[in-house]
């Protein structure tokens, strides 16, 4: 028998049996976003907290298991991974988005809110996770017990403690037939400095000690600070785009409240709206009629242009009211860019209202608008990494139906000229003359490896090919090794994963952080088809690898260019001078077949003939370069270092 929706007249009757104890766990099963909505709730029991850890490591699944036992979402309506709701989160099993979601639990005669943001765990996210710790009070550093500190477990919680919240270690997968809980508990010790006996051991899967873990999140998290009665000042740390109604602004209220119907300002933005419905995530969304400080939800405004919402923007109210803009966020560090073009010149509005809509949920990605020779009309990308990239390129693909072709991604650069300029390059295209640059500097990141202490060896030797400056190295337990470097990003970013992972069996992890830029000798390599520079191919390299990658990149092009009727130079050259060249050959007719015999001259003079018209052919000829081509420089780089 389907229950009946509780009328607005009883709600606030059934919220009193709530707090007496009245109401049973099969009526809180069957109705529980009306009953979360009714009742008031004392800012003293709101409870801001986060899950971080390193990659499948269990945040989504332990976010599911929270989610069951305080009864927010019922069985019927349960599923795995129930926050990633992305279709390609789904796809690719991972957290890309960071989600909020309101959850209210009797604890000890009092109820409590307990809102729980669920982050990423992929380095390439760091910045959704830095924007959640913005919001939060508290955090559960998660680890796994068989897999224990990996390298974003040691990232994570340093940037916990640098926003000084309260940090719950947690060891999740007791229920694993190998786990080693007690060794991990002592890798968090020595590499986090946290006390063996804060750690809470829980099985996410299984629901193991999850109690336990929601009485630790209730009494070791301070509540917010209290400022009820100040100014309206909300901060804005995400965005939705909605068809119907507009964009909907996910913040966190630090100060004062918010109502439906009161009139509001984006501090930054200086435009001023109403607030036509608020509410909070429980995980749908779910109105109300007031937001207070200290809680975290949603506000729709009826704002119809994208611009107009800025991700670490403050929500104020108007006039007296008003209130000074929050310090906002760190603007993200792009360290990808390629160019994206619809693979349809005709598709090119389609394909700047698909980015404009996909910036706004993603402020970390950002486009401008170029043109190529080769390529047309389209944009230049910058993402935070390759994984951030592909995530981009699919939605988009995804999402907005468009196709595309992508270009070689590459890093930013900065050139001082010796007119004392300091340039950011985005492109290979942008890089000036030889003569005018004074200093070519390159990004250098800080890299932590860690691995079983067997494969020590590969591990420094695969970051001492790639030109890496070994810093420190580390025990974290009798058989785990943390080892430092010193390499350059673009070094990084391309493969190393996959070869780290490669050479370690699965074991090795790693995590990056940009410690700025230094000199190298770096050139501009460009490709030539045809005797035309074709800019879509062209990359920058250290001087001493651009021999061997010009050599395979012509090797590749060679294999993948369709023959033609005329002869094709395919070359790779530094400035004026060519470093490589490989040649594909044309298709020939047989002109001479109906030469029987006869004079030989005659054969010849039809030959002259053949060579006169491909020479012709060659000269206003056009030669289609597939889009599969425009990756090979990456697929290049790191087979012949094998």
């Amino acid at each position: 028998m389907q229950t009946q929706p509780l009328s607005k007249f009883l709600l606030p009757k059934v919220a009193k049996c709530i707090l007496d104890g009245v109401v049973n766990e099969t009526f809180l099963s069957q109705r529980p976003q009306q009953i979360f909505m009714s009742a008031k709730i004392d800012p003293k029991n709101i409870r801001n907290f986060c899950i971080i850890a390193h990659i499948d490591h269990g945040k989504s699944t332990l976010a599911d298991r929270l989610l069951e036992h305080t009864g927010t979402v019922t069985k019927r309506e349960m599923q795995d991974q129930v926050l990633d709701d992305m279709e390609l989160e789904r796809q690719r099993g991972i957290t890309i988005k960071a989600r909020a979601v309101a959850m209210r639990v009797k604890h000890k005669g009092q109820l409590y809110e307990l809102n729980l943001i669920d982050t990423p765990g992929h380095v390439d996210f760091q910045y959704e996770v830095s924007r959640s710790l913005s919001c939060c009070e508290g955090a559960l550093l998660l680890a796994d017990a068989f897999q224990g500190v990996e390298a974003q477990t040691v990232a994570t919680g340093y940037a916990a403690i640098e926003h000084d919240l309260d940090i719950i270690p947690v060891v999740n997968k007791i229920d694993l037939k190998h786990e080693r809980s007690d060794e991990v508990i002592r890798e968090m010790e020595q590499t986090i400095g946290i006390s063996g006996d804060e750690v809470v051991k829980v099985s996410a899967k299984t629901g193991i000690n999850i109690d336990e873990l929601i009485d630790a999140i209730i009494t070791r998290i301070k509540p917010p600070v209290s400022n009820a009665g100040a100014p309206l000042q909300a901060m804005i740390f995400d965005s939705h785009y909605d068809e119907y109604r507009g964009a909907i602004t996910y913040c966190r209220i630090v100060a004062g409240k918010v109502r439906k119907g009161q009139k509001v300002q984006m501090v930054r933005a200086n435009k001023t709206y109403e607030v036509i419905e608020l509410g909070q995530f429980c995980p749908k969304q779910t109105p109300c009629e007031e937001l207070v400080a200290g809680q975290v939800g949603y506000l729709v405004c009826n704002i119809k242009t994208l611009d107009e919402v800025n991700i670490g923007d403050t929500v104020s109210g108007i006039g007296k009211d008003a209130a000074e803009a929050l310090p906002g966020y760190r603007e993200p560090k792009r360290m990808v860019y390629c160019g994206l073009y619809p693979s349809d010149g005709q598709d090119f509005t389609e394909l700047r209202d698909a980015l404009g809509k996909l910036s706004i949920n993603d402020p970390s990605f950002e486009f401008a608008a170029e043109s190529s020779d080769a390529l047309g009309f389209g944009f230049r990308c910058g993402f935070l990494g390759m994984l951030h990239m592909e995530v981009v390129q699919q939605r988009l693909e995804q999402e907005s139906d468009v196709d595309l072709v992508q270009t070689a991604p590459n890093v930013t650069y900065e050139i001082l000229t010796k007119r004392g300029e300091t340039l950011h390059i985005h492109r290979p295209q942008e890089v000036p003359d030889p003569g005018e640059i004074e200093e070519f500097r390159q990004p250098i990141v800080r890299v932590n490896l860690i691995q079983p202490e067997e494969y020590v060896g590969q591990v420094m030797k695969l970051c001492q090919e790639r030109r890496g400056i070994q810093q420190s190295t580390e025990y974290l337990s009798a058989s785990r090794i943390m080892v430092t470097y010193d390499l350059p990003l673009a070094e990084v970013i391309y493969d190393m994963h996959d070869r780290l992972k490669s050479i370690t069996r699965g074991y090795g992890t790693m995590d990056y952080d940009l410690i700025g830029y230094f000199p190298a000798d770096l050139a501009r390599l460009d490709i030539l088809v045809n005797g035309k520079k074709v800019d879509a191919l062209s990359v920058i390299c250290h001087r001493a690898d651009a021999d061997r990658r010009g050599r395979a990149v012509v090797k590749t092009l060679k294999a993948e260019i369709d023959r033609h009727m005329f002869e094709v130079a395919v070359q790779a050259a530094i400035g004026s001078r060519i470093i490589a060249r490989e040649t594909v050959k044309a298709l020939r007719k047989n002109v001479t077949a109906k030469c029987y015999g006869g004079d030989i001259s005659r054969k010849r003079k039809l030959w002259a003939k053949q060579k006169e018209g491909k020479k012709r052919m060659k000269s206003v000829g056009s030669v289609d370069i597939p889009q599969k081509a425009f990756m090979a420089i990456l697929s290049t780089g790191d087979e012949n270092r094998k």
